[in-house]
């Protein structure tokens, strides 16, 4: 009776082992990230892009685990992201890496994102609308997104277009403009209108990134709620 007690306790360790790790099944479709930020980050990464050296300091770039909030639930936690966008074309964004898919192989991905914004899509600022000149977008990569140096300026080593326009690679999914008038914060809701094409590398990774790409020469920050990506073979 022992030896089967010990047996079943083993099992149900090495399944709840395998729970807590990263990789997912290789065979599509496949939810690449289900993340609700109840508790931690769930392996998110907060980073910021596309300024200037001589800005560095006054750019006020934030982010981390935090409270929604009001008038939203506050004891439900979120990933907030704020800074100001001093260089009229500020990059804020998260990052995730993904691995236990199949190596070398293309992917479709979808996004599902949820997140708070008080801005208000007819709202007016300096250099345009703090609600529809910030624009989020969503992308895959098999290589990290990172910050790099280009002379004085930090740039995205991938391509994610521009603003309002987007790539292929990362998309725009809509603007954080939470309807018109809005001046409180309220959940908004945006996914992609078609796939996202990715190939992965020789491990089987995938890099997963969600930001906002500013117009907007103000002080913009939001709290990502959820953040959902599934990934099927192409």
């Amino acid at each position: 009776m022992k030896f089967v007690k010990w047996t079943f306790a083993a099992v149900w360790l090495f399944i709840g082992a395998a729970c807590q790790d990263s990789e997912v099944d290789p065979n599509g479709p496949v939810t690449l990230t289900n993340s609700d930020f109840r508790t931690d980050t769930d392996g998110w990464v907060a980073e910021v892009t596309d300024y200037s050296t001589a800005q560095e300091s006054i750019i006020e770039f934030q982010s981390g685990l935090k409270a929604l909030p009001a008038p939203l639930d506050a004891t439900k936690k979120s990933f907030m992201t704020s800074g100001h966008n001093r260089s009229d074309d500020l990059f804020m964004f998260l990052k995730k890496k993904v691995t236990g898919l199949k190596p070398n192989q293309t992917y479709l991905i979808d996004f599902e994102i949820e997140l708070a914004s008080q801005y208000g899509t007819n709202s007016v600022g300096i250099g345009g609308s703090p609600g529809g000149s910030v624009y989020l977008k969503a992308g895959v990569s098999a290589t990290e997104p990172k910050k790099v140096k280009e002379g004085d300026d930090y740039r995205l080593n991938i391509d994610k277009g521009n603003q309002m326009e987007g790539s292929a690679a990362v998309p725009v999914l809509g603007n954080i403009g939470a309807g018109d008038d809005v001046t409180q914060y309220k959940l908004i809701q945006r996914t992609t209108s078609e796939p996202i094409m990715a190939k992965t590398n020789d491990a089987g990774e995938l890099w997963l990134l969600v930001g906002t790409d500013s117009g907007f020469e103000g002080l913009t920050t939001l709290y990502y709620n959820k953040i959902k990506a599934v990934a099927e073979l192409k």
